[in-house]
């Protein structure tokens, strides 16, 4: 119900168009995205603690009242990011009527059709981060295998250089400020 996953491929395709393999670590990346994610899902947590805690925790609603008022928010945050042909497929599997608008649908369909919506957004945000990276692999493989260096992996020389690409773009700073804004 978050964009733990969208961000958490992001970054490992990032990991992998770089071309290293453990660095930045596992722990780190899941903890990137837990922040990202923290980040992202602050005003809806806000809005859940003062609608539905707060009233429970003063007597005021049951816990059933508070679950309804709390799932409202995140209905409206997982109806704005679900594509309406992964919620249509689920519609399909469960057999349920189409709504009149995708903020109607219920939770059964709605929560696979929004992680499903995820995936294929992180993949192609991910696709996206990889090509000038294969770019930068391809020349190098190419010069290193016209100027006759067969015994040099192309790697060698197209990680350090793939580095420095990112470093002087700030990679990081415009790769963290496209994925937020995705989801403004």
């Amino acid at each position: 119900m978050t964009p733990f996953a969208r961000l958490l491929i992001v970054f490992h395709f990032l990991r992998q168009a770089l071309g290293l393999q453990t660095t930045p670590s596992n722990q780190t990346l899941i903890g990137l995205s837990v922040i990202m994610t923290f980040f992202i899902m602050q005003p809806i947590g806000a809005v859940i603690y003062r609608d539905s805690v707060v009233p429970l925790q003063a007597g005021k609603i049951t816990a059933v009242d508070a679950l309804t008022k709390a799932a409202t928010p995140m209905r409206e945050f997982m109806s704005h990011y679900v594509r309406e042909k992964d919620a249509a497929l689920f519609l399909e599997m469960a057999k349920e009527p189409r709504p009149a608008n995708i903020g109607d649908l219920s939770f059964r369909v709605l929560l696979p059709a929004y992680i499903l919506s995820e995936l294929k957004a992180g993949f192609q945000i991910g696709a996206v981060l990889f090509l000038p990276f294969l770019v930068v692999d391809m020349v190098v493989a190419s010069i290193t295998t016209s100027v006759g260096m067969m015994q040099l992996p192309p790697v060698v020389i197209s990680t350090p250089l793939k580095l420095l690409l990112f470093l002087m773009v700030d990679g990081w700073h415009l790769l963290i400020g496209a994925l937020m804004r995705s989801f403004n």
